[in-house]
């Protein structure tokens, strides 16, 4: 049996187990859903085995009872494929009350033949993602972000991470199969990842048929405009070239499953109040629930990546959203990204429910720090601090080794130092 990296996410799900009757977590396929649930369940219904789907489709139509017997808390192991449980857990929550009492994980979102209740005060959902750098032992943790937001004065630490080696994490990806696996096989691994989702998952999410050719074109098109405002006109432009014509109603279909199986996750805009009348873009920023999805779209290699800088810097940039998305929601708090009509953009701004923010800016060498230290300043100068809060920080996150304060305050952190 393979070692099991802890997950960030945990104690999340303890908290939401104590609020909740039901805690949902989703995510994508292979990110750890299913090994994490079973850690803190007492009964696994295992519904992706033919045979255990057929009993508790059974179960719900002629032996009630059933469904819920077992010892608490109740794994259903993606539950997506028996629709029918969500307002039946809702129910018995309703009826017999009780905290803690299922978890459900979803590689996919369930296909709706009829409206469901919210399930608002009894479901709790949690969102799952691939491993962090931290999460996979393979940063530091040196430099916390909870501490930046609490007003740390001063940093140090010293990132293991090389060049070379970053490029082979965003190939590689945070799937927990790969992380403890010889760097060969876990690339492997990885493009098999991609492969099953163009060849079955498209088709399997919400059983319409789509082309897997088509899938890979639009995937690899994603891929092609990572870290991008990217429209669906540019995307449909890039695959139709060559290839008769993309219309947006098939576009949207793909992506829209794409979305279900949790693959593309993009960025949105974040909204402060401004000093002047400058207009915020509300457009989001292409992404994938991780880097290594867009590397196998584009067959590029960690060689690859090296020998391509422009390429690099922008799945580094998608490596870098994915880690800071988990280390945000493990201390209440969400990622944006900032772009507004004078042409002021800022990779990355983490917003905590309690309205403390700060900024990044993500650079994967060392000759655009000033120029990224210049972006937060005038960011910061941008901001309505009569109607918002100071920014608690302002961060430039990179793939050098060390981590430091620059004299005008703003953090330099390498991404092999960071943590929650």
């Amino acid at each position: 049996m393979k070692k099991y990296l802890p997950r960030l996410v945990e104690e999340t799900l303890v908290k939401q187990l104590k609020a909740a009757g039901c805690v949902v977590i989703e995510g994508p396929k292979w990110c750890g859903k299913s090994t994490t649930a079973k850690r803190f369940s007492k009964t696994v219904v295992e519904l992706q085995r033919p045979a255990v789907l057929e009993r508790y489709q059974t179960y719900l139509t002629t032996e009630e009872e059933n469904v819920v017997k077992g010892e608490r808390p109740i794994l259903f192991d993606e539950w997506q494929m028996l629709p029918e449980l969500w307002d039946y857990i809702r129910w018995d929550i309703d009826t017999n009350g009780g905290r803690g009492q299922y978890i459900m994980t979803g590689s996919a979102k369930p296909i709706e033949k009829k409206k469901r209740h919210s399930g608002t005060g009894r479901m709790a959902k949690i969102i799952m993602r691939p491993l962090s750098l931290y999460e996979s032992l393979e940063s530091t943790g040196e430099v916390s972000l909870s501490d930046l937001f609490n007003s740390a004065p001063a940093i140090s630490g010293n990132s293991e991470v090389s060049f070379n080696r970053i490029a082979f994490l965003v190939c590689r990806g945070g799937w927990p199969e790969s992380v403890l696996d010889d760097d060969d096989t876990a690339l492997l691994i990885a493009k098999n990842y991609f492969l099953s989702l163009v060849d079955t998952d498209i088709t399997d999410v919400d059983e319409i048929k789509r082309d897997p050719a088509r899938a890979r074109k639009i995937l690899t098109s994603y891929a092609r405009h990572i870290s991008s405002f990217a429209s669906n006109e540019t995307i449909q432009n890039d695959v139709s070239a060559g290839n008769g014509t993309l219309d947006n109603k098939t576009l949207t279909s793909y992506s829209n499953a794409f979305r279900k199986l949790f693959v593309i996750e993009d960025l949105t805009a974040w909204s402060p109040k401004l000093r002047s009348k400058t207009i915020i873009r509300t457009i989001s920023k292409r992404q994938f629930v991780d880097p290594s999805i867009a590397a196998a779209a584009l067959g590029a290699s960690p060689a690859d990546l090296i020998n391509d800088i422009n390429t690099f810097g922008l799945l580094f940039e998608s490596l870098c959203i994915r880690d800071l998305r988990i280390y945000a929601e493990r201390i209440n708090g969400s990622v944006y990204h900032y772009h507004d009509s004078s042409g002021l953009e800022t990779d990355a701004v983490i917003h905590l429910d309690n309205g403390d923010w700060g900024a990044v800016e993500i650079k994967l060498g060392g000759n655009m720090i000033d120029k990224a230290a210049e972006n937060l300043l005038k960011l910061k100068r941008k901001i309505d601090t009569d109607h918002m809060k100071e920014p608690k920080f302002l961060m430039v996150l990179t793939g050098l080794n060390y981590a430091y304060r620059r004299p005008d305050g703003i953090y330099v952190v390498p991404i092999g130092c960071l943590k929650d």
